[in-house]
């Protein structure tokens, strides 16, 4: 009987530090999911803010159009959720077919989402920019759906960054009709 408690305490014992080794290395990658993320959302807006005051700034946009200074904010909310989602994508399921898959299509949809910064307000190309966002919104929705088999709470982090997509690409449409 002894031996049996000897034996459950060092099971117990293992069991922890093999949990807290695998939070810290779950930590560890969403961190760095994170600055990859948020990485390119800075790189994408040293173009963006250049444009903003002057040419983005002289345009028609729709009714809904929102201001300015809501567009840091809530993209480094997005980029930092996204971030977490190919964190724990990474975390989970690097070692599998799916979750190589998700890994594939995360960073193709992040590759357009950069893609559109340089389009839009780089070259001032929005219809070009509305057909590039459109691909986005595809890779996007097929990365919420390669997250889902990997890990559901990582594609439930997609959907703000997906509503925010279909918001953009409803403006970015309406910038198009408008000039």
């Amino acid at each position: 009987m002894f031996y049996s408690i000897i034996i459950r305490n060092d099971f117990f014992l293992l069991a922890l530090l093999l949990m807290k080794k695998n939070s810290y290395q779950l930590f560890l990658a969403s961190l760095l999911g994170i600055l990859f993320s948020v990485g390119v959302g800075f790189l994408s807006s040293i173009v963006t803010q250049d444009a903003i005051p002057t040419w983005y700034k002289g345009l028609n946009k729709p009714f809904f159009s929102p201001p300015n200074w809501l567009f840091a904010p809530v993209w480094t909310l997005l980029y930092t959720l996204m971030g977490i989602a190919v964190g724990r994508i990474w975390f989970y399921g690097r070692k599998h077919k799916w979750g190589k898959t998700a890994l594939y299509h995360f960073g193709a949809q992040l590759i357009f989402n950069g893609l559109w910064s340089l389009v839009f307000f780089g070259l001032k190309n929005p219809l070009l920019a509305l057909i590039i966002i459109l691909i986005l919104w595809i890779l996007i929705q097929r990365s919420i759906f390669w997250f889902r088999l990997v890990d559901r709470k990582s594609a439930v982090m997609l959907y703000p960054y997906l509503a925010w997509v279909s918001f953009a690409t409803l403006l970015n449409t309406g910038i198009v009709y408008l000039n």
